[in-house]
């Protein structure tokens, strides 16, 4: 009887090696997380921390706020140049002013009467030369009064015709141009006194904050650190003589430590090169030590059950597809 049940044992033991032999043994790995940091790109004191680790916010959240007196001075010197430039630009659309035009009108009529006043007295003149009274050599005089009054009277006719003009083109051009160029740059100090504030990407719970209220922030320094949901994978190590049976979308099952049931997760990553390789030349023993990392995805919805540094167990899922 004794014999009996030591046969019977080593049988039940011997069943139990082979199905355990039979049953994936896994790939030991880790969650990794993918955050994302959000940065400014302009330094600054930071002026207010709106969230703090372990919270959740929304897309379009404010996160921080850094400093932006200079860029709120920068962003008004530049509104200013371009509503100067935008009038310099509107003022050479047109002629001169109502009142510029009745002065240069005024002058004309004050010309016209000086030249119809010098003609009339050169006529005058003439007529007392050829009666004899009047030396010949004074119309030599009132011959160039008159011809100076007419040469007044068309100077101040092309100078209202002038002033109805808008400046020539070239002179617009170059004020267009002007108006384009301050406008740029007022778009510019905007952008700049906007990424003083940075706000949540999208949906996400903040992983960490690396500063303080009153600390200096360098330009491009994080500031917050976020996890999105789904942006949760598992790393681990697969041996060179296992690596034949996986492939990219190939379905595993992630186990980890108080998991009520496992994570489903997809083969996203396969590497192309060996970790930890021995520095001789490979042999029979020395390809069991070659391991490649291999990254799975979990699903979206069960990527949440997973946190970042956390140990897993990768089995291959063997269940048939639906």
């Amino acid at each position: 009887m004794r014999a009996a049940r030591i046969l019977v044992a080593c049988a039940a033991l011997g069943a139990l090696a082979a199905c355990e032999g039979g049953r994936d043994a896994g790939w030991s790995g880790y969650v990794e997380g993918e955050y994302v940091y959000v940065a400014a790109p302009i330094g600054g004191s930071l002026l207010t921390l709106a969230v703090q680790r372990g919270d959740d916010v929304k897309q379009g959240a404010l996160l921080f706020t850094l400093d932006d007196q200079s860029e709120r001075a920068a962003r008004e010197e530049a509104a200013a140049r371009a509503a100067s430039a935008s009038a310099q630009a509107a003022n050479l659309q047109t002629g001169k002013r109502e009142q510029e035009i009745a002065m240069v009108r005024a002058q004309l009529a004050q010309a016209q009467a000086q030249s119809v006043q010098a003609s009339s007295e050169l006529t005058r003149q003439e007529q007392l030369v050829a009666q004899g009274f009047v030396s010949p050599s004074r119309l030599d005089d009132l011959r160039a009064a008159a011809r100076q009054a007419r040469a007044r009277v068309a100077e101040l006719e092309a100078s209202l015709s002038v002033a109805a003009l808008p400046a020539r083109i070239d002179e617009r051009s170059a004020a267009a141009a002007t108006t384009e160029a301050a406008r740029y740059a007022l778009e510019q100090a905007r952008w700049r006194e906007t990424q003083k504030q940075q706000s949540a990407p999208a949906d996400a719970r903040v992983a960490d904050t690396f500063f303080r209220v009153g600390e200096w922030v360098n330009a491009g320094q994080p500031v917050v650190s976020l996890l999105p949901p789904g942006a949760t994978k598992a790393r681990f190590f697969v041996p060179e003589a296992e690596l034949g049976a996986i492939a990219v979308g190939q379905p595993v099952r992630l186990h980890c430590d108080g998991c009520a049931r496992p994570v489903s997760a997809r083969i996203t990553f396969i590497s192309t090169q060996a970790e930890y390789t021995p520095p001789v030349i490979y042999s029979n023993s020395q390809r069991a030590r070659l391991v490649f990392m291999v990254e799975a995805r979990p699903d979206p919805h069960e990527g949440l059950r997973l946190h970042p540094g956390q140990p897993v167990d990768v089995h291959r899922d063997l269940a048939p597809a639906p």
